[in-house]
Parts: structure tokens; sequence; C-alpha cells
């Protein structure tokens, strides 16, 4: 789904045009939506640069620069357990490398000083807390972009600021939440009060938390029609603007397909050859499974299991297995490696397996793709919603079940798998989801029942709203371009009276 009425509009910088420094997390769901809002902010007459190791600045690189927009990479080094690269982290590391982050505070407050334009604002991702002292450090305003629904802001505003409500859900149980607008209640998978309150990753919550109270505003890759009132509620609630500039993905024009299916990573399959499979399909026929870097989806049983339902389901489908170097001894494992031969095997030509990234935004784009199962990470959620797709939502993470709520009851394009979560003193583990299952959620969306064929409505009409959202005149347009004069170099007078459309 190209966006031509996004690329036929961009602005050109001037000598005061703001510079946005993204400092993104180095996951790709963080990272990926980053650039692209960075590349939608330059686009409207904004100068942006993009913190980033060695590894990702050479992936990054070719979409950056075929875009011909005014965007730098600032390439800084950041190495623990021998490497820069967050996916070849092991994951008991994990949670130290994002503190160990906060070591690029010194040297790219010494770059931004250093080399021209200067700063004009710093965009970081909720995980680096420490940007609050580079941005105090040199004087300029920090916004947080996240990677998240504003409902799924909402609830943790709630929970951090408005003390006598989470009291009341605490009274009840709590893991609960309620939904800001409906009463719907919503199962988190993390002890109240808190985010990200999983094992070892207390510390860096509590700076995150102290951070999220103090910064200057929040962009979001939403937009205002698929979350009206609760855009609102957060820029009350926190008393800060909220700018909804999304879905940033539609920046994108696909005559780059190369650079564009390379974003985030070198493909595990030939871009050209995806599309050559895809062609061959009737339209909407097949279903893209994909579950990102997430370790539960990488069990040597649950890969059996999504194999079985994929095959029994009768559907074709793109099935993205994960084949991180920290999972080897699982992905490799002789009896798994051995029954993906043998799936492969069976569904040749109805099914394709990709081992390793895969061209995502491209695959959704095409006509032959009718629905996604998805571990509900928003930046793919927001892809899937830009592509007019029902979801089947397969959460394994606190967010992810917020998000999960959104798509099966706002949205009404989602249907949920069924998993719950159990705490274990080892962790958190996902309970195995039966083949019978994954047959049974595919059929859902992709079949031909009245129930079926209304979720898909809904998500073309979705669709046609966020292209809306995103032309000139629509409300991400109008936020994007307000969002570039407020942090102007040199603005005018009356630039305090400025704020996004909400």
């Amino acid at each position: 789904m190209a966006s031509d009425e996004v690329a036929a509009v961009v602005a050109t910088p001037t000598p005061t045009s703001a510079h946005f420094v993204f400092v993104p997390l180095m996951h790709h769901g963080h990272l990926i939506p980053a650039v692209d809002a960075a590349l939608q902010l330059a686009a409207h007459g904004a100068l942006a640069s993009i913190v980033v190791t060695p590894s990702y600045a050479t992936r990054l690189r070719p979409t950056v620069e075929s875009s011909g927009l005014p965007v730098w990479l600032v390439e800084l080094p950041l190495d623990l357990a021998g490497t820069d690269d967050v996916g070849r982290i092991p994951l008991d590391e994990e949670a130290a490398y994002l503190l160990t982050a906060s070591r690029l505070r010194d040297p790219l407050e010494r770059h931004l000083r250093a080399h021209a334009p200067p700063a004009t604002c710093i965009v970081s991702d909720i995980c680096h807390p420490w940007t609050a002292g580079l941005a105090a450090g040199l004087g300029v305003p920090r916004l947080s972009f996240l990677g998240m629904s504003a409902y799924c802001l909402m609830c943790l505003q709630t929970e951090h600021h408005a003390a006598a409500m989470h009291n009341a859900y605490a009274a009840m149980d709590p893991y609960w939440h309620l939904m800001p607008e409906d009463p719907v209640e919503v199962k988190m998978p993390t002890a109240a009060p808190g985010f990200l309150r999983l094992p070892s990753y207390e510390k860096l919550a509590y700076a995150v938390e102290r951070a999220c109270a103090d910064v200057d505003g929040v962009v979001l890759n939403t937009f205002l029609e698929l979350e009206p009132g609760t855009v609102v509620d957060c820029a009350e609630v926190r008393n800060v603007a909220v700018w909804a500039v999304g879905p940033v993905s539609l920046f994108h024009r696909h005559e780059h397909a190369a650079a564009l299916a390379a974003r985030g990573n070198v493909p595990a399959l030939d871009a050209d050859e995806c599309m050559q499979w895809l062609d061959g399909k009737a339209p909407s026929s097949v279903v893209y499974v994909s579950f990102g870097s997430s370790i539960v989806h990488a069990d040597p049983k649950q890969v059996v299991e999504i194999g079985l339902g994929l095959e029994a389901s009768g559907h074709p489908f793109i099935w993205v297995v994960s084949s991180s170097p920290e999972k080897a001894d699982q992905d490799t494992d002789h009896e798994v490696g051995r029954f993906l031969e043998e799936l492969e095997a069976r569904v040749a030509g109805r099914g394709l397996l990709i081992r390793g990234w895969s061209p995502q935004l491209l695959v959704l784009s095409h006509a032959s793709v009718g629905g996604v199962v998805t571990h509900c990470g928003w930046n793919s959620m927001m892809e899937a919603v830009a592509a007019g797709l029902p979801m089947v939502t397969w959460p394994h993470l606190a967010h992810q079940f917020l998000n999960q709520t959104l798509a099966v009851h706002s949205m009404e394009t989602g249907v949920g798998i069924g998993v719950e979560w159990s705490e274990e003193e080892e962790g958190v583990e996902v309970a195995l989801v039966e083949r019978w299952v994954v047959e049974e959620a595919v059929r859902s969306i992709m079949g031909g029942e009245d129930e079926a064929v209304e979720r898909r409505r809904r998500a073309t009409a979705l669709a046609r709203t966020a292209r809306e959202a995103v032309r000139e005149g629509g409300s991400a347009f109008i936020n994007l371009r307000r969002l570039v004069k407020h942090y102007q170099a040199v603005m005018p007078e009356d630039a305090s009276t400025w704020s996004p459309q909400i």
C-alpha cells in the first residue's frame, strides 16, 4: 500500500528548521517506527538524526539514503557480550544491555555540541531514561517516542499518576486494569504498580518511570481517528502535548523495494522472490504469520503446533520462523529442523517458510495477503492496520495484551488466540497453544462466514481512515506540520500557543 500522498508533499528545510535527534531503542519493533517517524518529520520540513550503533547503521543506511531527505545516522559504539546488536545479546543480559545504553550520553552530547546543525529537540525511546539528562545538558526539550498505543500509554499513566484509581483497581486484583473508556477488563501479565515488571528489569523500570514523569511531549505511532478519546485523555492526564502521527509506515513509497525490505535487517529471502511467490496466489488468500523476536514462539513444541495448525487450516501462508542466534539451540534442534523440512515438502507451493528477517511491510502490502497472525507488537499491528488486514492476536508481553484488547474490542478487527500468562518462580511462561486452536483462529479471519467478512470490511475501512490521516489535511499530517513548527530553531512569538490536533 503505497503512500504517494505523503511523499508528494515533501517540504524544504530552511536555516531555522527544527533538528530532531532520535535516540531509539535498538529492538526492531522500536527502531523501525522511530526511523519512519524521523523520515516523516524530514518530509515535513525538519532535519533529523538517528543515533544507532554501527551494525544497525549498516542496515538502515539504504532506507535513509534512498529517501533523499535530510536525515543522518549518528554511529556510536556500544558493546556488551562482544556485540552491539541487541538481537545477539543473551536473554539474561538484555536488561543489563539496556542500562548500558546510558554510556552513550557523554559521546552523544559531545557529538551534538561539535556538529551542526544544533539539536533543537531530543526524541527518545521510553527505555532510554538517561536522555533526560542529555536534553537537560543541551538545554533542549525532550519528547518520548513510544512503541505503544495511546490506550496502553493511558493505562500506564493512570497507574503512575492517578493513585486513587489505581488503588481501586488494586483492591479488586493487582493484575487488573480498566480500559479508559469502555467497561472492558484487561488482564496484565505483570503485577501492579509499574511497567516492565519482569525479572531483572526492576532497575530499568524504575528509571523509566521517573523519566516518564518529566517529558515535554509524547509522539505516538497512532492516529486520532483510531483512538480519539484516549489521545485526548493522555494529554489531559499528563498535561503535555501528545502528537499522534501514525501510521508512520505509510510514509514509504515502494519503488525503493530493496531498501525498504532491508530497513531492519538483510532479508532471509530475496524480496523479489517473495513477491513472485505472492503474485501466484489469489487476492486476500494468504495468511502472514510472524512473532517478531518473541522467545515464546521459538519453543520447539510450539513451533510444531503452529506448523500443524497452519497446514490443517488449508489456507496459503507465509510463516516467519525465528532464527535469532541466542535461540540457535532451539531453532536448529534436530527434531524441529526435520519437522520444518517435512512440513515444507507437504505444503510446497501453498506454504512459504522464512527463516530469519522478512520484508514484512512489502508482504503486508501485497494484494494476496488477507490476514496476519501477530504477537501484538504495536509496530506490527499498525502495519497491519495500514494494510487493511484482520489479525489473530497472540500476545506474550504486558503491553501486547493491551494492544490485543484494542484490536479485538475497539477496532473489532482481531481474534484472540486465547493465551493467558502464569508467573512461575523461574520467570514468566505461556501455555502451549495446540494445533487445532491455531487452525481455528486462522479460519476465523480468513474464512467466508458473515463474521469474518464483516471483520475484513472493518479492517478495510480502518485502513482507508489511516490513509486519510496521513494525507494533506489529515490529522497525522497536521500534527507533523505543527510538531515541526513548534520546535523550529527560531520560533515565532506565538509558538507557545501551538499544540497538536487533538
